[in-house]
């Protein structure tokens, strides 16, 4: 075996822990936080890094194996980082409707109730975006 083989073999294998790690941190904050919009933080962030970690250690462990890039883990973790973030923007907003809804199934925890429907402030999740809003055009 040479040197740049076993090179490949540890960075590998510290990828799948680092991913692990970053799995288990992840699904011991969706257990462990109290209210839904803590407990997407989990999953959406350190879970989904942690998968794609220990994704990217297999493609890099099945090429040293069989000598050939796999394209299958890659495609899923392509796919699981494009679809976590649009499931969990879906989830928080559906979550901050019904709770300007005032939903009696749902807690509005630690930051409190939403502001009233009609008042000064606007919730992009909630309201089109008012007539007389201006434009930012560049960057200042």
């Amino acid at each position: 075996m040479s040197w740049l083989a076993t090179v490949a073999e540890f960075v590998a294998a510290f990828v799948i822990v680092l991913g692990a790690a970053f799995a288990l941190i992840g699904s011991w904050g969706l257990v462990r936080l109290p209210t839904l919009m803590e407990r997407l933080h989990g999953p959406t962030k350190a879970t989904t890094l942690g998968v794609g970690g220990i994704l990217v250690g297999s493609i890099l462990v099945s090429r040293l194996e069989q000598g050939a890039w796999s394209g299958h883990e890659l495609l899923i973790t392509l796919f699981l980082f494009i679809t976590a973030p649009i499931a969990a923007n879906m989830m928080a907003k559906v979550h901050l409707h019904r709770l300007r809804l005032r939903d009696a199934a749902i807690s509005p925890g630690p930051a409190g109730a939403p502001p009233e429907p009609g008042g000064e402030a606007g919730w992009a999740t909630y309201e089109a975006p008012q007539p007389d809003t201006p434009v930012a055009t560049s960057r200042e």
